[in-house]
């Protein structure tokens, strides 16, 4: 897969790397392990935050490693078929790559890397869409600092992040509406630890169908003899409508 076009991306942009101060050299090493470790905590500080909501948002704070390891999963699976060699060992005239060039049998295509950040930050946006000025260049930072510390192709990391965000947003799409019943459940359980982790939920909502993303989940229903109620859809983000209850 060592096309002409990325190729040279790769060599100019080694080329480039190597002009910059050492410092910048010790920056993007760091980052490639770092930006993993700040995907972690967003992970546990969504997790906390969500102990306080509805069942439907604490099942999409657990569903984000879930599906993100599920992206890393794909990824290192499709990278076992391909078996492309690593661009700082196969392309000419390239210079050195500033990290140390993985042994062959760690083969580059696509981006581990790449594919958890993608898969982390579509994740993210999922049980947050306002996070994504956040992690959305936390992982396309991630992804150059592959190419720049020389040890993937720009087509690598572009393969990763859109495989993870995908793998990701599907997954979540997926297991949301089993894991809302499942969190709710576990918050009325009698294991003290297990309510714990799942948390005790906004006021009121109690029963293993509460926060329950239902067929019009996002519609709020009125009677006029009754009093409003809604059924919040976690992954809607939008202003609920109205309608009436047919009698």
């Amino acid at each position: 897969m060592d096309s002409d076009i990325s190729g040279g991306l790769y060599r100019d942009l080694t080329d480039y790397a190597r002009s910059t101060p050492h410092w910048v050299h010790d920056a993007a090493e760091l980052w490639t392990e770092a930006g993993l470790l700040l995907f972690g905590a967003l992970f546990a500080l969504a997790w906390w935050r969500a102990r306080g909501l509805e069942a439907g948002r604490m099942a999409l704070a657990l569903l984000a490693p879930l599906a993100t390891a599920t992206g890393y999963a794909c990824s290192e699976s499709l990278k076992s078929l391909v078996d492309e060699e690593r661009p700082c060992r196969a392309v000419a005239g390239a210079a050195v790559s500033l990290v140390p060039c993985p042994p062959t049998g760690d083969w580059s295509f696509p981006s581990n890397h790449s594919a958890i950040a993608g898969a982390a930050a579509a994740a993210l946006v999922v049980v947050r869409p306002r996070i994504a000025w956040l992690t959305v260049p936390m992982a396309l930072l991630m992804a150059f600092s592959r190419v720049f510390v020389g040890v993937h192709y720009p087509h690598d990391v572009a393969a990763g992040l859109l495989l993870g965000g995908i793998v990701a947003v599907v997954s979540v799409r997926v297991l949301t509406r089993p894991a809302t019943s499942l969190v709710a459940t576990v918050r009325t359980s009698r294991s003290p630890l297990a309510q714990w982790f799942a948390g005790p939920g906004p006021a009121g909502e109690t029963g293993p169908g509460a926060g329950f993303p239902a067929a019009d989940a996002g519609v709020k229903y009125t009677d006029p003899d009754a009093a409003v109620y809604s059924d919040p859809d976690p992954l809607a983000g939008r202003p609920e409508r109205i309608r009436r209850v047919r009698r």
